[in-house]
């Protein structure tokens, strides 16, 4: 994991690379923007392609019918705006337009969680995964830094079918490389563990090593799995590790309540249930602050993580 903050990275920018690449190989694919396009990083597509970029303004929902609508014509759109937008004031357009209808539209949900920082509540996105994972068709993925963004935009393109890329505005960690493996549906298993695994999204990824680093010296054998893709899940992996470490956490910058964690309780509940502790945000909105400061203020950090990793042992045991 690169430590130096100096070479830390946006996710976004990950999915603006992977758009010039993509248009670079194929001319079905466009672009739509509602107005925030060098925040979402599709001013890259816009540049170099600006034949097969549409500006909508201020309307994301006639910005995802219109995508169906090209879908259905033969185009891969690429839907580029905030989570929360995307996801909350599209719903509609999201769940009949595209989903429903089987489109092949790709959507950004950017500036997700708490990463937004300064901009508050109203633009932190902590439901999203919620409202995708139980849309029928829908793809989810939340890549953990911004190698895998790339490589997740470039994979949503070559398989049929609506999906849902979360990222994040704030700088983070670079948690793989560019040989690192990366297919949609299969979980990466960063460290092997023996006592418990933290099965981690997004950004938490890094904190996730963190604090089984942290743990390491204290002779806690700790596994950690990158589960980029929320949707469809790797139950395979997850039932896997939970065999082999008798103990789960998980972790995600986004409610606890029907998130990634609810998603892997759920499979473990039926598959091999073993004691779970679930980290992300408890019932309540985000607020404005430095993002880093607002993760250790909702206890999203390598520290809770490790305190999490020691509440589930004495379960184990």
């Amino acid at each position: 994991m690169e430590k130096d903050k100096s070479k830390w990275k946006e996710t976004r920018a990950g999915y603006g690379e992977g758009l010039v690449i993509l248009g670079e190989r194929n001319p079905k694919i466009v672009v739509l923007s509602a107005d925030l396009t060098k925040s979402t990083h599709a001013n890259l597509f816009k540049e170099k392609f600006p034949d097969r970029f549409f500006q909508f303004g201020i309307a994301e929902q006639n910005m995802m019918g219109a995508a169906a609508g090209m879908s259905l014509a033969g185009c891969i759109p690429f839907v580029s705006t905030y989570a929360v937008f995307a996801t909350g004031r599209c719903f509609d357009q999201l769940r009949v337009s595209v989903c429903y209808s089987n489109c092949n539209v790709k959507i950004e949900g950017a500036h997700s969680g708490l990463l937004v920082g300064p901009d508050g509540a109203t633009h932190q996105s902590l439901e999203d995964i919620a409202l995708t994972r139980v849309l029928p068709n829908l793809t989810v993925i939340e890549p953990c830094d911004v190698i895998e963004a790339r490589k997740a935009t470039l994979s949503s393109a070559e398989i049929y079918g609506p999906v849902y890329i979360r990222l994040v505005r704030e700088k983070t960690a670079i948690v793989t490389a560019e040989d690192s493996p990366f297919t949609i549906g299969k979980a990466n298993v960063l460290r092997n563990g023996k006592d418990v695994t933290v099965i981690a999204c997004g950004p938490e990824v890094a904190e996730a090593l963190l604090a089984a680093e942290e743990a390491e010296k204290e002779g806690i054998k700790v596994g950690v799995v990158n589960l980029h893709t929320i949707k469809p899940l790797d139950e395979e992996t997850i039932v896997k590790v939970a065999k082999e470490t008798g103990a789960i956490v998980t972790t995600e910058i986004h409610q606890v309540a029907c998130g990634m964690g609810s998603a892997v309780a759920e499979i473990l509940s039926r598959t091999y249930p073993v004691p779970i502790e679930m980290i992300g945000v408890k019932d309540r909105f985000g607020e404005s602050g430095q993002p880093y400061e607002l993760l250790e203020k909702f206890g999203l950090t390598s520290t809770s993580i490790l305190n999490a990793i020691k509440r589930v042992l004495k379960r184990k045991t």
